[in-house]
């Protein structure tokens, strides 16, 4: 038996340094298990205010897919025009782990050796990240305008029963530009 613990005694200190890798190994797994509960697709419309007081209906969709490696995230945003036209624009993102639990790098380019990363706010492109916590998926845009000002646009998608809660926010220089609120039934 004395030799017994005296052995444990030894590894106990080896064995805690792995068990510590292994656990921050694990964070980025348990952040893409809580995306998983996000996956599928989303669709609903909301009504933005403009500055004379009339309404501008908008659709939306949203689209959360798991990757092997993350997830890429794509919404969609439909407004009728006054004439009956329809303007559509669509973004996709793919997300991959940033070594911090719950966070997200965005993976919008290659570099020169194949790998994805972000984009250069600096060249007039967003940067983007995502945050996953307390059952709410984030996603981050920062734009640096060609002047030096800066503009932030918030995506709060926030899991409810049969959807999501959406809450975008957009602030330029710090100051408050545009909130929108609406409800995306999942499909």
């Amino acid at each position: 038996m004395p030799v017994r613990l005296q052995t444990l005694g030894v590894l106990q200190p080896a064995v805690a340094p792995a068990l510590a890798v292994a656990a921050l190994l694990l964070l980025p797994l348990q952040a893409l298990a809580d995306v998983a509960r996000f996956a599928g697709e989303y669709t609903g419309s909301v009504d933005i205010v403009k500055a004379d007081g009339d309404t501008d209906p908008r659709d939306m969709s949203v689209e959360i897919r798991e990757t092997r490696k993350g997830f890429t995230l794509r919404w969609t945003a439909t407004t009728e025009k006054d004439d009956g036209r329809k303007k559509t624009k669509s973004y996709e993102v793919e997300f991959v782990p940033s070594g911090r639990d719950g966070v997200f790098s965005a993976a919008m380019t290659r570099n020169v050796f194949g790998h994805a990363v972000p984009l250069n706010p600096m060249e007039g492109e967003p940067f983007v990240w995502g945050r996953l916590t307390n059952g709410t998926l984030t996603v981050f845009s920062l734009f640096i305008h060609p002047n030096g000002d800066y503009e932030m646009q918030q995506y709060d998608r926030t899991l409810a029963e049969g959807g999501l809660n959406l809450v975008y926010s957009s602030r330029l220089n710090g100051e408050p530009k545009r909130q929108l609120e609406t409800f995306l039934a999942r499909q």
